[in-house]
């Protein structure tokens, strides 16, 4: 699930993240062309590219010039999340765009 209030590239990184959370996207799994992905959301190839790169910082994904970009093996030792620190990392999320939006309607960055 979404935030409406979250800026358009986070969305798509939140949409990424629960499907591979809810088993939608497994590892290896390649995820559709940015045009594809462009079209999906209504968004700008640009913002693709930002979700894709934010993907790929947080370990989520990798990317294969020419050959697309896949789901990542999540790595054995990483522990998964308590739902407390999923509730504050969305939450820390919600705060970023709204964050994010009041700086550009105040300075316009």
């Amino acid at each position: 699930m979404t935030d409406q209030f979250a800026q358009p590239y986070q969305r798509i990184v939140e949409d990424v993240r629960d499907q591979i959370r809810l088993g939608r996207l497994r590892p290896d799994d390649k995820l559709p062309s940015t045009r594809e992905l462009a079209n999906h959301y209504k968004l700008a190839p640009g913002t693709v590219q930002r979700a894709l790169g934010e993907l790929r910082s947080a370990g989520l994904i990798y990317s294969h010039q020419g050959k697309g970009s896949f789901v990542r093996q999540a790595p054995p030792s990483e522990p998964s999340a308590s739902p407390e620190v999923i509730k504050l990392q969305t939450q820390i999320s919600a705060l970023t765009a709204r964050l994010e939006r009041v700086e550009q309607a105040l300075f316009g960055t």
